[in-house]
């Protein structure tokens, strides 16, 4: 049984509280675990989530600020302590390649497993594989940051009242998807396309074209909100943005599940951030993140 979900593993963003973890995601996407900007401590806050080492096919960092990367080097021995049999494959800026190589040679210990290196520089596909692509685009901050989108490929749904119309059943059906036409009556006349699912994660940033570009149509759109509206003027300094920006982005481009997170220490009330969001327009699911949470993806439409 396929499995897609959110796993939070923490939710602060540069100072962790007595009850927020700095950032970690993963998301389970059918056999595949994609672990998103591990900050410190995010080894335990896998055991305490019930998330092994095996779980990991990919991780993906936005940026090198220590709240989204520190994590990374007890994540990477714990691969290979667990011998994890199967490839991982890192993305993250290009441009913070020697922090990568730190992190990932903090420490002395032995090497198990093929950790396969993909730094990005550039917009655009990053990996393909038959269950979705991945890609990454730029965001603003005063570091270079990249967002990812996962897009699972668009498939074609068989309508049994129109394949009963025409009598087609059975081996035939099978025909008919293979060959896209039986006994005069065509794939399009008993069948519809049915839009792959789309997921987002959308870290430390201002407003930008990246961020609209990697929110456009997502089924679940996680996206920061580290300030509250009327700290607007302090989130464009430091990079990021407010509860009103992203939900007026989900607005925007259609996401159906927004997840806010990565949220200052100075608040202390995360019902403000629903309220915010709600008051910029939001009207779709939506969730305030808090560490150890599972989110599961909407389903297909």
């Amino acid at each position: 049984m396929s499995v897609r979900e959110l796993v939070v593993l923490g939710t602060a963003s540069q100072v962790p509280t007595r009850h927020r973890n700095h950032n970690g995601y993963l998301l389970r996407w059918d056999g595949d675990g994609i672990l998103f900007d591990p900050g410190e401590g995010t080894q335990r806050q896998m055991l305490r989530a019930g998330v092994a080492a095996h779980d990991l096919n990919r991780i993906c960092v936005t940026h090198f600020h220590g709240d989204h990367s520190l994590g990374l080097a007890g994540v990477i021995q714990r691969i290979n302590l667990d011998k994890v049999p199967h490839p991982v494959t890192a993305h993250y800026p290009r441009s913070g390649q020697r922090f990568f190589d730190r992190l990932r040679y903090a420490t002395a210990y032995r090497e198990t497993v093929d950790l396969g290196q993909a730094p990005i520089s550039e917009d655009g596909v990053i990996a393909a594989t038959g269950a979705y692509t991945l890609d990454a685009a730029r965001l603003s901050h005063p570091v270079e940051s990249y967002g990812y989108r996962l897009v699972e490929p668009d498939t074609r749904r068989m309508l049994p009242e129109r394949l009963a119309a025409h009598g087609i059943k059975g081996p035939d059906v099978g025909r008919l998807q293979r060959d896209g036409e039986l006994g005069g009556v065509s794939l399009d006349e008993v069948s519809e396309m049915r839009r792959g699912q789309r997921f987002a994660f959308v870290m430390d940033t201002r407003l930008c074209d990246g961020v609209y570009t990697l929110a456009d149509g997502c089924d679940m759109l996680v996206i920061e909100s580290t300030f509250l509206d009327e700290d607007t003027e302090l989130a464009v300094e430091h990079g990021h943005l407010t509860a009103g920006q992203a939900a007026r982005v989900a607005l925007d481009c259609g996401v159906r599940h927004l997840v806010l997170t990565h949220f200052s220490q100075r608040y202390t009330d995360p019902d403000e951030f629903e309220r915010q969001a709600r008051d910029a327009g939001f009207e779709g699911e939506l969730t305030v993140a808090h560490d150890l949470l599972r989110v599961p993806l909407p389903k297909r439409r």
